[in-house]
């Protein structure tokens, strides 16, 4: 068994949508949902907001491997399209494998380039972190350090004031 902690983001189409559908997808290995957040977008500005959470998943017969594949099959269900020019463009939804727990608790570490873990961008990103404090207020980030403390430096910091609460968009099913 392995537990995972799951970002999602989307800034084209139906953003809410696109975040609806790969909880709906995650149904039966999903344990709990983030509140939902729009951010700035990172790495690349000239682009729409996102719309993130975050989502803790277990399943007793899944590898780290197997939250990737099953993080691509959402993006590829969503109509995600890679630009190898944009490595932080766009997209329909993206989602990311920020850390994975082993059956005793342990973090999974991982230097594979297709699955390094935990995600090798998370401690920079408050995109990241903001959400995953709504499920888990006192985690860390293996290698990195708690949560709180992480969002209360800089450069995060700063990036948590632009990261707006939408507790008008749920993730619950209709």
């Amino acid at each position: 068994m392995t537990r995972a902690l799951l970002s999602l983001g989307s800034n084209l189409g139906d953003r809410i949508g696109h975040l609806k559908a790969a909880v709906r997808d995650l149904d039966g290995v999903l344990l709990v949902a983030s509140g939902v957040y729009e951010t700035p977008p990172w790495g690349d500005d000239d682009q729409p907001p996102y719309l993130n959470a975050a989502l803790l998943v277990q399943d007793a017969a899944a590898t780290p491997r197997d939250w990737l594949d099953r993080a691509r099959a959402l993006e590829e269900k969503a109509g995600r399209v890679r630009d190898p020019d944009r490595q932080f463009g766009p997209r329909t939804l993206d989602v990311d494998v920020i850390a994975v727990w082993s059956d005793e608790g342990e973090p999974v570490t991982s230097d594979d380039p297709e699955l390094t873990l935990p995600h090798p961008r998370a401690h920079l990103r408050a995109f990241v972190l903001r959400p995953w404090i709504d499920i888990q207020p006192y985690a860390q980030l293996p290698g990195h350090g708690w949560l709180t403390d992480l969002l209360n430096a800089e450069p995060l910091a700063s990036d948590a004031l632009a990261i707006g609460p939408r507790p008008d968009l749920r993730l619950e099913s209709d």
